[in-house]
């Protein structure tokens, strides 16, 4: 049986994580057709749910693995950029996983860059300073249209019909998942399957923290879309989880917003929310793409079964995924001040 006792601090864990969250998918799922395993082998379930329990992650591969450890650069002293930047590990499929994971990871970087403003914001707000917080509102809506930019790469390395077709049968957990309906088996940790959802843009703590600071309540949406995305957020490594909860006990920016009445403040607010509507939008646009358009076009070609039928229309965090979607950017969308 693996051993994690050598694994000493973080950054090995995670890799062991990753490493171990790989060879499970690729185990389950088999060659990517129905023909699959129900039951984890105790000399790697038990090794994995160990070092999972130590990262304070669930044991399945998510987004924080095969995107956010899943990097590295040719050039050390380089850029951060998709021609100096490869994945550590990949699944079938050809480039299909290097363009998906890289390009996810770089809008995450771009995004990112954003949370620097977060401190100014809130010590604006404490301070009744409406210049400062409009100057840091105006650098989130930049950082969040260059994600968008950077978004618009994934045409140009990911194949809809190999990604439809083979990676996202990888990626795919067992939760809500009809090709295991009771779970997954990990023997010798505990005596019934248990259900995991598999790695979603979802599991990002990047635009739940924008929700957050903008005051974009997904909770006043459709009921199952905002306790999918509370769930999701267990997926999350535990510092990007304290993270989300301190930006939730923070001043509120909507509300502040909302009390000065200024025009202009509220348009610059407005401005940070149209980004992510953009951003959701353009999260629909590729599902389409590179799920409902492959999907139909499988229909069309042979007689599919009731679970393959099933589980085209769900994304790999086990969602209806068109619902999930247009749900959370309409309700992105009503966060807007002044709508009328």
């Amino acid at each position: 049986m693996l051993s994690i006792d050598d694994l000493q601090g973080h950054k090995s864990q995670r890799l062991a994580h990753l490493v171990l969250g790989y060879i499970i998918m690729a185990y389950v799922w088999n060659q990517g057709d129905e023909d699959i395993c129900k039951v984890l082998p105790s000399n790697i379930a038990v090794p994995y749910c160990k070092i999972s329990e130590k990262l304070g992650l669930p044991p399945i591969l998510v987004y924080a693995d095969c995107v956010l450890a899943n990097w590295k650069k040719k050039d050390p002293h380089g850029p951060m950029t998709y021609e100096n930047m490869d994945i550590l590990f990949s699944f079938p499929g050809g480039d299909c996983s290097k363009g998906f994971f890289l390009v996810s990871l770089l809008v995450e970087i771009t995004a990112s860059s954003a949370i620097k403003a977060i401190p100014t914001i809130f010590n604006a707000v404490q301070h009744q300073d409406q210049d400062t917080l409009q100057q840091a509102l105006r650098d989130i809506a930049s950082h969040l249209h260059r994600a968008l930019e950077v978004f618009h790469q994934i045409h140009e390395y990911v194949d809809p019909n190999l990604f439809f077709n083979v990676l996202r049968i990888y990626l795919s957990g067992w939760k809500g998942n009809p090709l295991l309906p009771e779970g997954l088996l990990y023997e010798g940790v505990w005596d019934t399957p248990k259900k995991f959802a598999g790695g979603s843009a979802a599991q990002s703590s990047i635009f739940q923290c924008f929700d957050v600071l903008l005051g974009i309540q997904q909770s006043a949406g459709e009921v199952s879309a905002a306790e999918f995305l509370q769930e999701m957020r267990t997926y999350m490594l535990p510092a990007h989880q304290n993270f989300l909860h301190s930006l939730e006990s923070g001043p509120s920016l909507r509300e502040f917003v909302l009390s000065k009445g200024d025009a202009s403040l509220q348009a610059t607010y407005n401005e940070c929310v149209k980004a992510m509507v953009s951003l959701r939008s353009y999260h629909l646009q590729i599902v389409t793409k590179y799920v409902l358009i492959p999907a139909n076009q499988q229909s069309k070609k042979n007689q599919t079964s009731k679970e393959s039928s099933e589980l085209e229309s769900k994304g790999t965090g086990g969602t209806n995924l068109m619902y999930f979607l247009k749900t959370v950017r309409d309700t992105t969308e009503k966060a807007l001040l002044n709508r009328d």
